[in-house]
């Protein structure tokens, strides 16, 4: 399999584009050709763990690796790190509906699905690739990202990972997730500004010429855990795979037959490994886009023009506060054919403007597949209200606007097929905002209180994880101002 990139031709094999993270024009990498499953692998994964079917797709992307490398990645990612073993288990809430779970591991968020496997990937890629050069791993992150990326690159050798969250923008237990994270090579900082504002800035520091010039004479080089890398987008086509082969084990599904994936997307990698998923032969009739009040893909998917030049709000589901989906680049280097150039005149058109509108081939394109929807805090409130009422079952806030996107479109279109509902982060996370939906009462100032009342409200136990932080040293307070991330970066590299 080999690579290339989304605004101007590349030729890459899997272990560079990993260890790079973006191509050197600052497009994303992405692969020439999609490889299909057949009948009889998707047959044989139907009988596979969750480690089985997660080497089958990774072989069918990574084929530099060898399958005794493979093997170890993956082993070393999923076995004894998530809850009762099961990465990505389906659970039943009726109404043809179905919530894949994806927050049962260590940060309790969809992120450790490809953020525990990604220190493996990336590893072993810069081993193969031979720079002998120690990596430096920059993010930027809306919240569950960093907190994932921590926990995965924490003390791994030869690495280092420096972290941006904005100020104001995450949970309160995100942030203590993020600043109390121990590990010799870490670093962690807020920003004066918002996720975009991070994004940019990262993107920046990239391809900036200084800093590339200072991690070469410090023998380091720059790579990414954001989606942007292939190397976090690839581990999560596996849990759309999987959840496929789970209802064809359970009889919910016949081969072949279709059903809808809902998903809350803020930076578009979640809903866009659906799409690689589908590619591979995974029959998904619509890819519904569910986005909350700062509802930019809602917009593009209905008109053809993506435009951030709109006003940014501060929601209750925080990690979809995003203006900026640089994921999106990877689909329209589909709906594009293959045309970087036009592409990269897009990408030009958002970075000068703010704005680009694509062309009504492409947009026809985009409505046959894709359904897109927003909701409001209110709404998102009442979802989880009512799921809470009717199943007894609890959601966060990201997973409630799909929930409410969900049974929007399916009121708008009477489509009932099956809905797959991409389950993002444990309800603990956002535990303010999910007792706000649940309870009149007066909640308590402390955080951990938060989470002991949520737990005997809906008798359902505390994440380990997030039970654990009480009590944790604070080890990153920093602070600054957007313009001075670069320097931020220089300094703890030094």
């Amino acid at each position: 399999m080999r690579f290339t990139g989304t605004r101007s031709c590349a030729d890459a094999e899997s272990a560079f584009a990993i260890a790079s993270g973006l191509v050197s024009d600052g497009g994303l990498f992405v692969p020439q050709e999609f490889p299909a499953f057949t009948a009889d692998e998707i047959s044989a994964m139907v009988g596979m763990d969750y480690c089985g079917r997660a080497m089958t797709v990774l072989s069918k992307y990574l084929t530099d690796y060898s399958e005794e490398e493979l093997r170890y990645c993956v082993n070393g990612a999923y076995k004894g790190s998530f809850d009762n073993d099961e990465p990505a288990p389906l659970a039943d809430i009726g109404k043809k509906r179905k919530m894949l779970e994806l927050w049962h591991g260590p940060t309790c968020a969809f992120k450790d699905l490809a953020l525990q496997l990604l220190p493996y990937l990336l590893t072993t890629a810069m081993k193969k690739t031979g720079t002998g050069r120690e990596a430096v791993i920059l993010v930027a992150t809306s919240g569950d990202t960093g907190k994932a990326a921590l926990a995965g690159f924490a003390d791994v050798k030869d690495t280092r990972i420096v972290v941006f969250y904005p100020v104001d923008g995450v949970s309160d237990m995100q942030k203590l997730q993020m600043i109390t994270q121990k590990g010799q090579n870490v670093s962690v900082c807020a920003i004066e500004g918002n996720f975009d504002d991070a994004q940019n800035g990262v993107k920046a520091i990239f391809t900036d010429a200084e800093m590339k010039k200072f991690l070469l004479d410090s023998n380091m080089e720059f790579s990414s855990a954001n989606s942007i890398n292939f190397g976090r987008l690839v581990p999560q086509i596996v849990y759309y795979v999987s959840a496929y082969c789970d209802l064809l084990k359970s009889g919910e599904l016949k081969a072949g037959e279709g059903f809808n994936v809902v998903v809350p997307t803020g930076n578009f990698g979640n809903i866009l490994a659906a799409v690689y998923a589908k590619k591979m032969g995974i029959p998904v009739k619509k890819f519904i886009c569910a986005s909350n009040r700062n509802n930019v893909l809602t917009d593009f998917i209905r008109t053809g023009v993506y435009d951030r030049n709109r006003k940014f709000y501060t929601t209750e589901s925080p990690s979809m506060d995003i203006l900026i989906s640089s994921n999106l680049e990877r689909l329209l280097y589909i709906l594009c054919k293959g045309d970087s150039t036009q592409v990269a005149k897009y990408m030009d058109e958002l970075k000068n403007t703010g704005r680009y509108e694509i062309t009504a081939a492409m947009l026809a394109e985009l409505q046959s597949e894709f359904y897109g929807g927003c909701c409001d805090d209110k709404e998102g409130k009442e979802a989880i209200a009512k799921i809470f009422k009717e199943r007894n079952y609890l959601c966060d806030t990201h997973t409630a606007v799909a929930l409410s996107v969900g049974d929007k479109y399916r009121e708008e279109t009477g489509d009932d097929t099956l809905q797959v509902i991409a389950s993002t982060a444990s309800p603990y996370k956002f535990a303010a905002a999910v007792l706000g939906a649940l309870t009149d009462e007066k909640l308590p100032e402390d955080d951990f209180e938060k989470l002991a009342m949520l737990s005997s409200l809906s008798k359902t136990e505390i994440p380990a994880p997030l039970a654990g932080l009480k009590g944790e040293e604070i080890l990153h307070e920093s602070c600054v101002a957007k313009e001075a991330m670069k320097e931020f970066i220089c300094r703890r590299l030094s």
